[in-house]
């Protein structure tokens, strides 16, 4: 169950950040396949990548954004509970 709710949370990121790169105008007409790959403009980020490699940096945004209103904490490793939110 929890491998299906990762698979549409990502799913839904995807459908999320090509309606943004649209509404932009940066949203390349492509196939399938190279868009699968990752291959079109514009980016997603999260911690723990390359782009933003230090988890403790999750700190800061949970500062500014007060998730702990919706259930969401970090732990002291400064990953969030719970896991994959």
């Amino acid at each position: 169950m929890e491998a299906l709710a990762l698979t549409l949370a990502e799913a839904f990121a995807d459908v999320l950040h090509l309606r943004i790169r649209k509404d932009w105008g940066i949203a390349e007409e492509k196939p399938a396949r190279p868009l699968l790959r990752g291959k079109y403009r514009g980016k997603r980020y999260s911690f723990g990548y390359p782009a933003c490699p230090d988890l403790a940096n999750q700190k800061i945004l949970f500062d500014l954004l007060k998730p702990a209103d919706a259930g969401l904490s970090l732990t002291d490793g400064f990953m969030m509970d719970p896991e994959a939110s």
